[in-house]
């Protein structure tokens, strides 16, 4: 298993794509994806207010299949954290408690304002935009990301396509 370990936020499990690309990193031992109910929340209720065509039951059992497939994903127990963290954003500190309580390396957020990079620092955390991950610290994470986008499989700027995320 990878030893490199990777906080989703929801800003990232919101295009399906991207979605998929990280999962299939996970599910491949190449690093360990975490994520927490709240962040869960946070997507599948953005992908709810902007497409029609999706269902809660869809969004539910992609919830409940990335927990099932990914070992050990799911970070719980966080929430005394949030009250000793200050982001410019508020509503965020639950994603930094999280990415602290699950030992993450990196946030991997497109809102990087809202982590400036003296914050998850002291915890040995960064955090990192999808579009730098070709960049990451751990080689194989890397250049499975960069083998994706040189094949023209995954382009993390891709509007969602669908919500399945796991088959």
């Amino acid at each position: 298993m990878g030893t490199f370990t990777a906080f989703l936020d929801a800003a990232v499990l919101y295009p399906a794509p991207l979605r998929d690309l990280l999962l299939e990193l996970a599910v491949s031992d190449l690093c360990r994806a975490k994520w927490s109910n709240t962040v869960h929340d946070e997507w599948i209720n953005a992908l709810l207010r902007s497409r029609d065509d999706l269902t809660r039951d869809r969004l539910e059992r992609t919830r409940h299949l990335m927990n099932a497939h990914v070992r050990d994903a799911l970070v719980t127990d966080f929430d005394q954290l949030i009250g000793i963290l200050q982001l410019p954003d508020l509503d965020d500190r639950h994603v930094l408690a999280a990415a602290i309580k699950g030992r993450a390396d990196l946030i991997v957020t497109a809102n990087l304002k809202d982590f400036p990079r003296s914050k998850p620092a002291p915890w040995g955390i960064e955090a990192q935009h999808p579009d730098e991950i070709p960049n990451a610290p751990v080689p194989p994470f890397a250049a499975a990301v960069s083998g994706r986008r040189k094949s023209g499989s995954f382009t993390p700027k891709e509007p969602a396509e669908d919500g399945r995320g796991l088959p």
